[in-house]
């Protein structure tokens, strides 16, 4: 993997899962690395776990103005959003409120980062969407058009903010806090089932995802592009 020593990385939603083990592998990797989350408790604690060069800012990534006037203090190399939206059901069942909450925490988040971040000539921003964009589930409306959106924003974006480069990382079935809020016995059967149907014969890591964002960030000719890590998930029956 690239060294990232000296490079400036902000990650949004840095404090939890994907964001977390993101946050430690560009540490790791030698970069300044800066989380942004809403809770102050929970940016004290990622900075912490991190270690290294790390600083944490506490900003909610749904208040636009709020994003920009954060934007405005600090370039950066590289920026990574993996806000969450875990808004789950019908859409016919769903709470509209809770489905509009969702689009806000996940789509809008990354939007307002989008429109707002100073990144650096060679830099580059990169979206954290899933992979119900292209594999739905029954009761995954918002979600896959969440995701969907995310993907179609990054295209666009790579062609509006060229040179800087803009990509997307679509994980699968991990083990993350997500899931937290699902019974044990439930997470088991779920983790056990993707490990059978899978490809890769396991379930996910959001270190496997974080991988994958320091590849995208390091290399300077890829754009515009949705690389998928989900253990073979889109082309499993």
């Amino acid at each position: 993997m690239r060294s990232h020593a000296g490079r400036r990385v902000l990650v949004a939603g840095g404090t939890s899962g994907v964001g977390l083990a993101t946050a430690k592998e560009f540490a790791a990797l030698g970069a300044e690395v800066t989380v942004v989350s809403r809770s102050k408790e929970r940016v004290d604690a990622a900075v912490a776990e991190v270690g290294g060069r790390c600083r944490g800012e506490v900003l909610d990534l749904r208040d636009a103005d709020a994003v920009a006037e954060f934007c405005a203090t600090a370039e950066f190399d590289h920026a990574v959003s993996s806000t969450a939206g875990a808004a789950r059901g019908r859409a016919d069942d769903l709470p509209l409120a809770a489905a509009r909450a969702a689009m806000d925490s996940k789509f809008w988040s990354a939007y307002h980062l989008a429109r707002s971040v100073r990144l650096r000539p060679g830099g580059s921003l990169t979206l954290v969407t899933g992979h119900l964009s292209v594999r739905p589930g029954p009761a995954s409306a918002l979600q896959s058009a969440v995701n969907g959106a995310l993907e179609a924003l990054v295209r666009a974006l790579a062609l509006e903010l060229a040179p800087i480069r803009v990509n997307a990382v679509s994980p699968g079935v991990l083990r993350t806090p997500l899931w937290d809020s699902l019974p044990e016995e439930e997470r088991t059967r779920m983790f056990t089932s993707a490990a059978q149907r899978l490809p890769a014969g396991r379930a996910g890591e959001a270190s496997d995802v974080a991988d994958a964002i320091a590849f995208l960030t390091g290399n300077g000719y890829t754009t515009g592009a949705t690389v998928v890590v989900d253990g073979g998930g889109v082309i499993a029956c």
